[in-house]
C-alpha cells in the first residue's frame, strides 16, 4: 500500500567522535537523554518514531506542519542537554510503499535520509519542491541547489529555522487525524 508521509531523519552529530573522546559510558548517557527528548518531542507533536538508528531516528508524520514541528523543536530542546553535540535532520514528504506493515520505501524516504547525511551542525533540510505549508513562526531559507548520492541532479533546498507557535495540548481532535500506518 503506498501512502502519502513527511519522513523525518535525524541524527546525533559528533556522536562517533564524542564517543571516543570521552567514552561509552559518558555516550550512553547523552544518548539516553537525547532519545528521551525525541520520544517527548514526537508525542507533543503527534508524529511516529518509525525506528532508532543507533545514535539517530527515522520519524514519520502525516501532517507535513506536525514534522516540521518537531524537527525545530527537537533542535531547540535537545541542545540543551546534548552539548557539545547537535541534531541535525532532513525531511521529505512524498508517497512511499508501506512495507510488510512496519517499514517505508520510497524516494522521499530516501531524500529525507540523504538530506539528513548532507546536514551540518543544526541544519534542518528540506526540498523546496516539498514544501506544502509552514507552520507559524517557522520560515525556510534557501541553501541552493545540492546534489544527493542516488538522485539525478541537483535538488534546491532550503534549511528551516524559527520556533513554531506552542503546541496545543489539546487532544480531543486526535481522533479525526488519520491513523499512523
Amino acid at each position: 500500500m503506498r501512502v502519502p508521509r513527511t519522513f523525518v531523519f535525524v541524527d546525533l552529530s559528533g556522536f562517533t567522535n564524542y564517543t571516543a573522546a570521552f567514552g561509552d559510558d559518558a555516550a550512553g548517557r547523552i544518548l539516553s537523554s537525547f532519545r528521551t527528548i525525541v520520544r517527548a518531542v514526537a508525542s507533543e507533536r503527534g508524529v511516529r518514531i518509525a525506528k532508532w538508528l543507533g545514535d539517530g531516528c527515522m520519524v514519520v508524520a502525516v501532517d507535513q506542519k506536525d514534522a516540521v514541528e518537531f524537527v525545530l523543536d527537537l533542535g531547540r530542546r535537545s541542545n540543551e542537554v546534548c552539548t557539545p553535540l547537535t541534531v541535525r535532520s532532513g525531511l521529505a514528504t512524498g508517497h512511499a510503499l508501506l512495507f510488510e506493515g512496519d517499514d517505508y520505501i520510497g524516494s522521499a524516504v530516501n531524500m529525507a535520509s540523504r538530506l539528513c547525511d548532507h546536514a551540518k551542525g543544526v541544519e534542518a533540510l528540506m526540498p523546496t519542491m516539498h514544501i506544502e505549508r509552514l507552520p507559524a513562526g517557522v520560515t525556510a531559507n534557501s541553501v541552493g541547489e545540492v546534489e544527493l548520492r542516488g538522485f539525478p541532479g541537483s535538488i534546491d533546498v532550503v534549511e528551516l529555522s524559527g520556533v513554531p507557535m506552542a503546541a496545543d495540548s489539546e487532544t480531543s481532535d486526535l481522533w479525526t487525524r488519520s491513523p499512523f500506518i
